[in-house]
């Protein structure tokens, strides 16, 4: 099962999304500005160049951005790749938004002894290459963003390897002003196809209800990597919205890169300006602070039931339409209530009836083969954008706070659309439309959690492989109950099933979902530190890949003894819970706590599909303190 802990960095550049990196300023080029020119390639930096790039960055769209397709010399490149592979230590590191293998900060570089500097000398001119003042000149000329320091450096070399991506964010933090990346693909001289997977994905604004930019559902343009291919855009709250499509490709291909920020020049430097104004806009990372859910009240004639009420033969008889009896047995309910009085969270396995659920599980399974988002059809690939979102379901967004799926309103179809509706929406949309919002199921809640329920929000949700998610929210004073029902599919390993008995199911390996690398996950976490980044969290099963002469690579045993720091931070994890099939979920959310649901992987077999519920509640006068007594399991 997957895990996760707070407090990781974050990916640098194109693999951001989290808080700022601790920056190293001091600095000594080990090049001069005649040396940093030779290290580019042939007449990038003359003024016929920059006028070219100047037009086309000014042209470009959904935002400004510019692309030189040859940015240093082939030789020097070449010496950079194989001094990145071979001296540096690359930890993985997974959090809610990306999933990548990443080095240190190489503003650290400078503070080696000359003994491992020795081993980097083509990494080390590259980076005085880029911060250097001349193409820094050069930049600022054809963004037109201002002076930019060459004292701040921020970059590291990031590996995507399979299942590796970033979500959508904007890099707005601190003082940064360009955002750029530099590829170096492996293996070196081949094409990487864009059924690969890593492309740079750039995101159209519109303005949502309050007249505030957010960033489409959709990508308007997708540019896959190139060898010496360098990319970069001006840092722009509420404009530059970003994300790094999935990699998908397998092992022997890797998507290597060096990626980071220009800063605004700082104080001391040429340019600097103090106390300049805050932006117009919030950033990505400070819009993901809080949800912002739209609850439904019940109707005035609908008497609040009390937890101590027992349901009444109307109640029941509606729930037996959905509900698994068990779970209506008065003795099953009051050992359920005591087990979530003490701990605040219950699974509830087999929870609809099996009438219901013989036809709610091959609809699914149809609907994605149907869609063309079944593992058969896209053969471990991304699926368009627009995959699964014909007839009755709509994307969801905007992306950098969530993307997936949602029923549209019978109202919103037309003629046409009508004759599209397929069963599965049919059956989703009694369980969205007339079981959660029920006065039955509030009743039964009520019985089972002790808590006062008073409104509601329900979504039968639908997770693309490859493409759904949501990113990690809170709400700052009130509780929650979360009610999620998982209804994805599971998948058996028939291959390491050959050969063998009938084996029972808790001897079974995990396979699929259950063993997390799929994501799709659900994860609480613990509230974060006020100078902590909501969003920032690592896998617990994090790894380290070794430089192939790690034994004698001292600049490696310096990006060790800094990974010792992230290694002792105490895990922040409350509750994960793996996609499942007909098994109800109930979490009260505590304000502060994080939630959110992994990113769904293009490896996974299909949808992760579930019908959420988010219930505001109060607590019954004398049980905030919660209640100890104990109780028998009578689940299924």
């Amino acid at each position: 099962m997957a895990k996760v802990q707070a407090r990781s960095p974050p990916p640098a550049s194109d693999a951001d999304g989290g808080r700022q990196k601790r920056l190293k300023t001091s600095h000594s080029s080990s090049i001069s500005s005649a040396d940093s020119s030779s290290c580019f390639y042939p007449g990038l930096l003359e003024e016929n160049s920059l006028e070219f790039l100047r037009t086309n960055y000014t042209s470009s769209e959904p935002f400004k951005f510019a692309v030189i397709e040859k940015l240093f010399q082939d030789d020097l490149l070449r010496g950079v790749k194989d001094e990145c592979l071979r001296e540096l230590s690359f930890s993985e590191k997974e959090t809610d938004i990306y999933k990548v293998n990443q080095t240190g900060d190489l503003a650290s570089l400078s503070y080696l002894s000359e003994a491992q500097l020795e081993l980097l000398p083509n990494l080390l001119s590259l980076r005085d290459a880029l911060y250097s003042q001349e193409f820094r000149k050069s930049i600022q000329a054809v963004t037109g963003c201002g002076p930019l320091s060459g004292s701040k450096q921020d970059m590291s070399v990031n590996l995507y390897t399979k299942g590796c991506h970033l979500l959508n964010h904007d890099d707005v933090i601190g003082t940064r002003r360009v955002s750029y990346i530099l590829y170096m693909p492996i293996p070196y001289g081949q094409e990487w196809k864009k059924e690969y997977g890593g492309a740079l994905e750039l995101y159209p604004v519109r303005l949502d209800e309050d007249d505030i930019p957010e960033p489409a559902t959709m990508p308007l343009k997708a540019i896959p990597p190139s060898w010496n291919q360098f990319i970069f855009f001006e840092v722009q709250p509420g404009k530059s919205f970003h994300s790094v499509e999935e990699v998908v490709v397998g092992e022997g291909y890797t998507r290597l890169s060096i990626s980071g920020w220009f800063h605004a020049a700082q104080e001391g430097e040429e340019g600097y300006v103090a106390g300049s104004a805050p932006p117009e806009h919030k950033s990505s990372r400070e819009q993901l602070t809080s949800s912002s859910t739209i609850f439904t009240q019940y109707p005035d004639t609908s008497e609040t039931p009390h937890p101590d009420s027992p349901l009444s033969p109307e109640h029941t008889a509606f729930l037996l339409k959905f509900l698994n009896p068990v779970y209506l047995q008065l003795r099953t309910m009051k050992t359920l209530m005591a087990r979530f009085m003490a701990e605040s969270s219950l699974e509830l396995h087999h929870f609809l009836s099996d009438a219901f659920i013989s036809a709610l599980e091959p609809s699914l399974l149809e609907a994605d083969a149907a869609d063309g988002l079944d593992r058969v059809t896209r053969d471990g690939c991304v699926p368009p954008h627009s995959a699964g979102t014909s007839g009755s379901w709509d994307i969801q967004g905007p992306p950098h706070k969530w993307r997936y799926c949602i029923l549209r309103n019978n109202e919103e179809l037309d003629l046409s659309e009508t004759a599209l509706v397929s069963a599965e929406s049919v059956l989703l949309r009694r369980l969205q439309d007339d079981l959660f919002p029920s006065t039955a199921f509030r009743a039964w809640l009520s019985a089972l959690t002790r808590l006062i329920v008073m409104s509601y929000s329900v979504e039968a949700r639908r997770f693309r492989p490859g493409l759904d998610y949501t990113l990690a929210t809170s709400e700052a004073t009130d509780a929650r109950l979360d009610v999620v029902l998982g209804l994805t599919p599971q998948v058996k390993n028939e291959q390491s099933r050959k050969g063998k008995g009938k084996a029972k199911p808790e001897d079974e390996e995990p396979f699929g979902w259950q063993t997390g690398e799929w994501g799709g996950w659900e994860c609480y976490m613990a509230p974060h530190d006020e100078e902590d980044d909501p969003a920032v969290y690592r896998s617990g099963s994090s790894k380290k890949t070794e430089p192939k002469n790690a034994t004698n690579s001292t600049a490696a045993q310096k990006q060790r003894d800094d990974d010792m720091e992230e290694n002792d931070e105490d895990e922040s994890t409350l509750l994960t819970v793996q996609p499942n099939f007909n098994c109800l979920l109930l979490v009260l959310r505590d304000e502060g706590v994080l939630h959110f649901v992994k990113y769904v992987s293009a490896a996974a077999a299909g949808s992760r599909w579930d019908v959420y519920g988010e219930f505001e509640v109060g607590m019954v006068e004398g049980d905030e303190d919660g209640s100890e007594d104990d109780g028998e399991d009578e689940e299924n």
